[in-house]
């Protein structure tokens, strides 16, 4: 079963048949993507259920109706086992941003880390797994397929905020302060930490 976040909600991408309760339930093949991400937006929908009889031909199915924005992040520790954050929008989120052409995508990953929080002396020592969320970007909705690296650096200098990516805080945030941080945090993000049993 997949997860992908809608305004910050739920919908479960399954090939089990589920009896509805607390939420909505639709076939894939014939559902029409762009009016359950709207009715999200517009929040008429708390938590849905899409259904496709095959596990391997879900995700397939889904980016074949809407367009899909490949991106990569860090999830960094220091030397400390502080994790970098970063502060935009309102909300506590961690660095990571969209591929380009012809760039592998752990190279993105660190090279966006790097764009975002000016940390450098990066290694990837892991990779974690990948989120799923939806946006809109010039009146069309999107599909963005993040895939998440675990990553350390010995970097010692004063992290900062890429400011034209709205970036208004970067910090080290200790194992307490991430639990209170992720209070004000998104869903996907959230499932990273409790996933990979980072707190």
């Amino acid at each position: 079963m997949y997860k992908v976040f809608v305004n910050d909600k739920p919908l479960f991408l399954t090939n089990e048949i589920k009896k509805e309760t607390d939420f909505k339930f639709f076939l894939l093949e014939s559902a029409d993507i762009n009016q359950i991400i709207i009715n999200f937006f517009q929040n008429k929908l708390q938590k849905a259920y899409l259904y496709h009889p095959d596990e391997k031909e879900i995700i397939k199915t889904l980016k074949a109706k809407i367009p899909v924005n490949k991106a990569g992040g860090g999830l960094v520790f220091n030397k400390n086992g502080a994790v970098l954050f970063i502060f935009r929008n309102g909300k506590w989120d961690l660095p990571k941003g969209g591929i380009e052409k012809g760039e592998l995508i752990e190279d993105t990953a660190i090279r966006e880390v790097e764009e975002e929080t000016g940390v450098t002396g990066l290694t990837i020592t892991g990779k974690l797994q990948k989120t799923y969320h939806v946006f809109k970007r010039n009146g069309r909705y999107k599909l963005k397929i993040t895939h998440w690296f675990e990553m350390k650096t010995d970097f010692e200098g004063t992290p900062t905020g890429q400011i034209e990516e709205g970036i208004e805080k970067v910090a080290w945030l200790n194992p307490d302060e991430i639990k209170e941080a992720l209070k004000n945090s998104y869903e996907n993000i959230k499932l990273l930490f409790v996933e990979e049993k980072v707190i």
